[in-house]
């Protein structure tokens, strides 16, 4: 059997000094351009330097082929404006994009813009995003709506968007709400990486970082010496966890151990808040083996945190290659 080939969206490790952000998408955006992924990553966030939106209309102007993944929140904007976006994009460069559906973690963003929804009530809201969002751009007659967070009367979104145009819609929350959510869409569910490498994969899509190297021990070297536990790091992690309601985020924080699993698995970049998901540390040949066995198991799509360094991309690129679905 033919494994189908893998989606992958590369999302830069946490960076923190605002002169170097758009530099440094702009460089893993053309990377992944030249490379074959899907597209990249764009955040959504209070904190973010550049809204996701105006980041990807610059990406796509300045790529071939690139389909951003881009987040969206309802807290900051109505379907109709997301919908817009698409439909604009579509018309300008003629390629389709991802969208990232989220409800938001810090509760203190969410306090300074008054959102007082409940975590479920969220994850409600976003259902009837997705929703309303999908008739706008596929509905051939004006569309009308009653729900509980957004009502439509004759709405209608010209030009109708081309099928193979239409974007497809992710969702990463591990919450309950999100998982349901995540069913009745009909969205593509997202998972971190399991810590049992071997068990744990339930949905089509993941989300980690790989460090390779051309040997097993070399990589581990290598990974230890990229990312170093600190103190103030863990700390910085802690204040975010306790301003948080995100379900993913606390399971990876409280009880897990930031050694070097035999198996490759680490989460040691994670709880020091140099990347928001666990890695999978091992040799190209390992990797790529693991990725070959993840999609046999249903694995499409990835979200893969990477460091802005083109050595250290052109790694995961032999990493990706080696599953031979990349």
């Amino acid at each position: 059997m033919t494994l189908p080939r893998l989606r992958v969206f590369p999302a830069i490790s946490r960076n923190r000094d605002p002169k170097k952000y758009v530099g440094e998408l702009m460089g893993v955006a053309q990377f992944a351009d030249r490379n074959g992924f899907e597209g990249i990553l764009l955040f959504e966030g209070n904190d973010v330097f550049v809204e996701p939106w105006a980041m990807a209309q610059h990406i796509m102007a300045e790529t071939a082929r690139s389909s951003p993944l881009i987040a969206v929140n309802p807290v900051y904007m109505h379907p109709f404006t997301a919908a817009k976006f698409v439909s604009s994009f579509a018309q300008l460069y003629g390629r389709k994009v991802y969208l990232n559906m989220i409800t938001g973690t810090a509760v203190s963003d969410l306090q300074g813009l008054g959102d007082e929804q409940s975590h479920g009530d969220r994850y409600i809201r976003l259902g009837e995003f997705v929703a309303l969002m999908r008739q706008l751009l596929s509905s051939p007659r004006p569309v009308t709506i009653e729900g509980r967070f957004y009502r439509a009367s004759n709405l209608q979104l010209r030009p109708r968007l081309p099928a193979e145009l239409m974007p497809e819609f992710l969702i990463a929350g591990q919450s309950e709400a999100a998982q349901r959510v995540a069913r009745e869409t009909g969205c593509i569910k997202m998972q971190m990486l399991p810590p049992d490498l071997d068990h744990g994969l339930d949905a089509p899509g993941m989300n980690f970082g790989i460090f390779a190297r051309e040997s097993r021990d070399e990589a581990r070297r290598g990974a230890k010496a990229r990312f170093r536990d600190n103190v103030d790091d863990r700390k910085l992690l802690a204040l975010t966890v306790e301003n948080s309601d995100s379900v993913w985020k606390r399971r990876l924080y409280e009880g897990q151990s930031g050694e070097l699993q035999d198996n490759g698995y680490w989460l040691l970049p994670f709880l020091t808040f140099q990347a928001d998901c666990p890695y999978l540390v091992g040799s190209y040949a390992e990797i790529g083996a693991k990725l070959k066995a993840f999609a046999a198991k249903g694995l499409t799509t990835i979200m893969l945190d990477m460091v802005a360094d083109e050595s250290e991309m052109q790694h995961v690129c032999k990493a990706l290659a080696a599953s031979g679905m990349f």
